[in-house]
């Protein structure tokens, strides 16, 4: 799920300094950090890639502002 994650970032405009998945030592966390967010985010694998395939605008929508844990929690409880 990792390199999926990163396979959708990448296809997104990200590089690995920028945006990436990565993994833990412990196998049921990941986590998504980078220079485009302000802080790194973590939360399960299946979370992680679910963030980066829908969650992640592409990197030219970002443009300077940086990614936030918040937004990705406020994806993640819906409407």
């Amino acid at each position: 799920m990792i390199d999926e994650a990163n396979e959708a970032l990448r296809a997104k405009g990200y590089s690995e300094a920028h945006l990436a998945a990565y993994s833990t030592p412990k196998p049921t966390k990941a986590l998504l950090k980078g220079s485009k967010i302000k802080a790194p985010f973590s939360d399960s694998p299946e979370t992680v890639l679910r963030v980066a395939r829908e969650a992640v605008p592409p990197a030219q929508e970002l443009g300077r502002r940086l990614l936030t844990p918040q937004e990705f929690r406020a994806f993640l409880a819906g409407p």
